[in-house]
């Protein structure tokens, strides 16, 4: 492969076999698509490199390996997708202060991943630590050196999305093996517009620190299994349009006012411990009285 090609996208070509492509050091590669074929075996370690690699998206193929925490050294990495592969076991931890630093997208969909959650990986994501108030939309009279199109499973449907690197940020973590609880530190994400954790064996409390998501517009914690209340702190999340908890083991009241006013029963159903709008009329304070029925007669003197 030539060391000045800065785009190869070959998605959707029913590639077979092993990805054992050499990249050189010094390599200009900027984007890497390969989604959508039926390529097996192990990420070849010669990506590391690719300093300059922005983009990679080795998702919906037979890739069979544990998460490729080397290529966190890659200083310009913004999406990495490797969902729907046969990658498995624990996410390992790493001491390295400095890995991902640009990741704006990280997909691990539809894998075998084990364990806890990665501590360590939400420790370093320093691009979704910060939101950037001046990113915008591209213009249609933006010039672009190239457009890259990535699958992002949102609002319950998976939209094609062009242009990423300069529009989304998220995280999808779901169908997969983790366990244990929702770390705290997932709050300091700010930058999320997306968080997906569904289809889990996580448990425990919804950590409050997930109120601090002031962009988040998509939040699935479905079919795991926490318990316990939903976090008044979620109430600040204003541009939530999508939120599901369906299918867990919640109980209490449902927080009231803008966004949670505007969810339906499809947000909640499965936990049979909630009540308020909309599962039920009323909670705590909200509760409506049971009326008595029962007439009071005063007694009479007798004549």
């Amino acid at each position: 492969m030539s060391d000045q090609l800065e785009v190869l996208d070959m998605r959707h070509n029913s590639l077979s076999g092993s990805l054992q492509t050499t990249f050189s050091y010094g390599s200009k590669l900027k984007s890497f698509n390969l989604h959508g074929n039926n390529l097996g075996g192990k990420l070849p370690r010669s990506l590391a490199n690719c300093k300059e690699l922005e983009v990679l998206d080795l998702g919906n193929n037979q890739l069979n390996d544990t998460f490729p925490m080397w290529l966190g050294t890659l200083p310009n990495l913004q999406v990495l997708s490797l969902r729907l592969n046969n990658l498995h076991g624990p996410i390992r931890t790493s001491t390295s202060s400095k890995l991902f630093p640009q990741l704006r997208m990280l997909d691990l969909s539809r894998n075998a991943f084990t364990a806890e959650l990665p501590t360590s990986l939400f420790r370093n994501l320093k691009a979704l630590r910060r939101i950037d108030k001046t990113m915008k939309a591209p213009g249609d009279e933006e010039i672009t050196y190239y457009q890259d199109l990535v699958i992002v499973a949102t609002k319950g449907l998976e939209l094609e999305v062009v242009r990423i690197l300069s529009l989304y940020t998220s995280m999808d973590l779901s169908n997969n093996e983790f366990e244990g609880h929702i770390p705290s530190m997932l709050g300091d994400l700010i930058a999320l517009r997306v968080l997906n954790l569904s289809h889990n064996e996580l448990q425990g409390h919804i950590p409050p620190s997930l109120g601090k998501l002031s962009v988040v517009e998509s939040l699935d914690l479905s079919s795991n299994r926490l318990s316990g209340e939903i976090p008044k702190q979620l109430v600040s999340l204003t541009s939530l349009a999508v939120f599901n908890l369906s299918r867990n083991h919640l109980e209490g009241c449902i927080p009231k006012g803008n966004p949670f006013d505007t969810f339906g029963n499809n947000s909640y159903e499965g936990n049979d411990g909630l009540r308020g709008f909309p599962v039920s009329g009323g909670c705590g304070s909200d509760r409506i009285p049971e009326t008595n029925n029962t007439a009071f007669v005063p007694l009479l003197d007798s004549p």
